[in-house]
Order: C-alpha cells, then sequence, then structure tokens
C-alpha cells in the first residue's frame, strides 16, 4: 500500500496544482513545474531502489531489510542530499543536518577500491597505504558534497541561487583519526548566506578557537540574536 500511495502521491495535488498554474504568472508556473518534476524523479528513484530490494533476498535470515535504501551507498547519500534540497527549496525546513555515517563508523567503501572499515583506516600509525585509502574516502565524501553543492547552484531563487542563500558547514569533529585529534579542524563553509559570506578563500585563526565560534557567526547572520553557544567565545571575523 505504501508503495501505491509514493507512486500517486502527485495526484493528491495534481488538480489544485493546474488551478493554481493558471492563477500564476510565467515564472511563478516554471517553479511550479520545477517542484512538481523534482518530486516526481525522487518519486521515482525511490520506486527502482524498492525494486531493487524486493529482488534481493534478505542478507541475515530472519532479519527484514528496511525498504528504500539503495544498495549504491553513492546514490543513498544523493537521494536524502535531493529530498533535503527540495525542502530547502520548498521552504518545508530552512535548518538540515546531514551524517554520512555515525561519528564512529567502521563502514567499507568497496565502491571506491577500500574494503577495510573507516574507523580502523584512521588509526594509521602513519601507513602510507592506509593513509591512501583515508585519502580516497575523503574524496569520495567531498564528491558528494560537491554533487549537493551544484545541485542548490542550478536552482534559481530571487535573484541569486538557492545556494546563494544557503550556508552550508561540511567537515569532522576530529581532525586527525590517528591521535584523536580534535583541535584545527578542517571546515568548509560553502554558500553566501543571502549575501552575507564571501566564499572561494582559505581563511586560518588560531589553533585555539573554538568551532561554535563560527555557529554563533552563523546564527547571527540568520537574525538569532545571541552571543554564545556552547564554549564559544565570541565571533568569527573575516567571514563576510
Amino acid at each position: 500500500r505504501r508503495q501505491r500511495y509514493r507512486k500517486s502521491i502527485l495526484d493528491f495535488v495534481l488538480e489544485d496544482a493546474k488551478t493554481l498554474t493558471r492563477k500564476v504568472s510565467g515564472n511563478d508556473r516554471m517553479k511550479l513545474d520545477e517542484y512538481l518534476t523534482a518530486v516526481r524523479e525522487i518519486e521515482q528513484r525511490i520506486e527502482h531502489v524498492e525494486g531493487e530490494n524486493t529482488a534481493q533476498p534478505d542478507v541475515l535470515a530472519g532479519l527484514e531489510k528496511p525498504g528504500g535504501v539503495p544498495n549504491s551507498y553513492e546514490e543513498h547519500i544523493r537521494l536524502m542530499g535531493d529530498m533535503m534540497i527540495l525542502a530547502f527549496q520548498t521552504d518545508v525546513t530552512r535548518v538540515s543536518t546531514f551524517m554520512l555515517a555515525n561519528a564512529g563508523s567502521n563502514r567499507s567503501y568497496r565502491n571506491i577500491g577500500v574494503n577495510e572499515g573507516h574507523h580502523s583506516l584512521s588509526h594509521h600509525q602513519n601507513d602510507r597505504v592506509k593513509l591512501d585509502k583515508i585519502s580516497r574516502i575523503n574524496t569520495f565524501h567531498v564528491q558528494q558534497l560537491s554533487y549537493i553543492i551544484q545541485k542548490m547552484k542550478s536552482i534559481p531563487e530571487g535573484d541569486g541561487s538557492l545556494l546563494d542563500n544557503t550556508m552550508i558547514v561540511y567537515g569532522s569533529g576530529i581532525s586527525d583519526g590517528n591521535k584523536h585529534n580534535n583541535e584545527n579542524l578542517p571546515i568548509l563553509l560553502a554558500g553566501r548566506g543571502g549575501g552575507l559570506v564571501r566564499p572561494g578563500r582559505h581563511i586560518q585563526y588560531s589553533e585555539d578557537t573554538p568551532l561554535n565560534n563560527l555557529f554563533v557567526t552563523m546564527l547571527n547572520h540568520m537574525g538569532a540574536t545571541t552571543d554564545s553557544f556552547n564554549d564559544s567565545t565570541g565571533h568569527l571575523p573575516f567571514l563576510s
């Protein structure tokens, strides 16, 4: 039954959409069509995944695999990313968190030739082979971020794009898994935040700067009047 509803979800609003289309401007009609097309494309991808799930037997007897989870990890990330983008695009939400795996994940990445677990490899002891595999995993993750960024950049919004009106923080809570070091974190901030952020630069702050200083600055950019968050010590200069 769930599958039937998913296939026909647009049918529930089709008449309303047709009525609305007749009332709005040409630009708004394009936006409406863009939205409905995006919804249907995601539906079709989920339907394809459910077909894959049905065709494959359960890996462990007695355990049912969750429906709608792609066999491809890359497709899973991108499908979730596209649903997040659709929520932003339609203003269903303005804030989202997206974890590629849990914090101590020992996921393997066979799709890029890495059979060992991520967490095990992170304790690399400066072994060049392990470091190379960690680098491949990092590259794969950044490629998925790039997919999300490019998708948001392609969606017009106001005088710019969805990306122009967004701030995306990408990074990790540990800078060196071998030492469990959480200092000098490599953090990427994408988007322009509605003109409040100037991207395309590498800014190096002192090593004792809390990451929460960035979050306080972002909160202020979004109109939240707060001077502190957790262990923050102030604001981050030079973002705009």
